[in-house]
């Protein structure tokens, strides 16, 4: 079978990739430079996946990891020392040299119709170009806002603990939540389409859902009452920087708190509405996953809720 190769392996989405590449039939290859980059996840078929070690800040680390890959999955670091377009094009150019048949990037955040929209969005612009010039061929999901967000240690001891979903949107603000398994979903029926290579596309959730409706299936799914209860952008900064712990150097915590301030202050206002997707668009591209996406009411049911879930608080 075709070997999958993830970059980011350890991370919330890229354990997703792995799963769903498993079930799909692919051998699977994590890159990380951890040992034991599943961390105890419970993975049908985890012993059969290959774990190489890569630095992506030293290309000369790339061949030895990437090598005898069919497909590569990149997800870009939200903690990254470099930018989208730097790293996303080193990884192309060294599948090209390799003869990867598709570099598949999720952006992890929206992609805009044209250049100019401020923070990740115009990193994924460039970095879109930086992957076709690479030479290699790609295939590029803008994914926007992920239900896996909501059992993090930045998000969940306010549901389970407090009764209080706490996000930054502003209550009127909408969005296509989607869950990390269904990014992955799209990834993988990507593979074997040529209309989508040197193609992108926004992707979201099957429901466009604001905070109240959110937190009114937390409600159900945790059978007590959630309370929507919005925070301001610079709380979410300091949240996030709390949440990383050791794991984010004491000199990158201020630029980054404030960096998500202003991300969510655009989101919130923005007239391009970076968090919500046409669906429809999407489903005549993928109409093979029309009505197979989770709505979050599904997702959120079959969580483990309980203290000894983790889930990485980035990637």
């Amino acid at each position: 079978m075709a070997l999958v190769t993830v970059i980011g392996a350890s991370g919330r989405q890229g354990m997703a990739q792995v799963r769903q590449a498993l079930e799909a039939g692919y051998d699977v290859r994590a890159i990380s430079r951890s040992q034991d980059p599943f961390a105890g996840e419970k993975i049908n078929g985890i012993d059969k996946v290959e774990i190489r070690p890569m630095d992506l800040y030293d290309t000369s680390t790339f061949k030895d990891a990437l090598e005898g890959s069919d497909y590569i999955f990149y997800t870009h670091p939200l903690q990254a020392r470099a930018d989208r377009a730097v790293l996303v094009g080193q990884v192309g150019a060294a599948a090209a040299d390799l003869g990867v048949k598709r570099v598949v990037w999720n952006t992890s955040s929206w992609i805009p119709d044209k250049p100019g929209d401020a923070h990740t969005y115009a990193g994924n612009t460039a970095g879109i170009n930086a992957l076709w010039r690479s030479g290699a061929p790609g295939t590029v999901f803008g994914s926007v806002l992920f239900m896996d967000n909501l059992l993090t240690n930045w998000a969940r001891p306010f549901i389970v603990n407090e009764g209080r979903y706490v996000y930054p949107h502003n209550p009127q603000l909408e969005a296509n939540w989607i869950s990390l398994d269904d990014v992955a979903k799209f990834m993988l029926a990507s593979l074997e389409r040529p209309d989508m290579e040197g193609a992108w596309l926004n992707i979201g959730g099957p429901e466009r859902l604001r905070g109240p409706d959110v937190a009114k299936t937390l409600s159900k799914a945790l059978d007590k009452e959630i309370a929507y209860n919005p925070c301001t952008p610079e709380e979410f900064g300091r949240y996030l920087v709390e949440a990383a712990g050791d794991d984010m150097p004491e000199e990158m915590r201020d630029e980054f708190a404030k960096g998500i301030q202003a991300f969510y202050e655009y989101n919130n206002t923005a007239p391009t509405k970076p968090f919500e997707v046409d669906m429809d668009h999407v489903y005549e591209r993928f109409p093979e996953l029309e009505g197979k996406l989770e709505p979050l009411q599904e997702w959120a049911d079959r969580q483990d809720w309980g203290e000894s879930n983790h889930r990485p608080a980035f990637g």
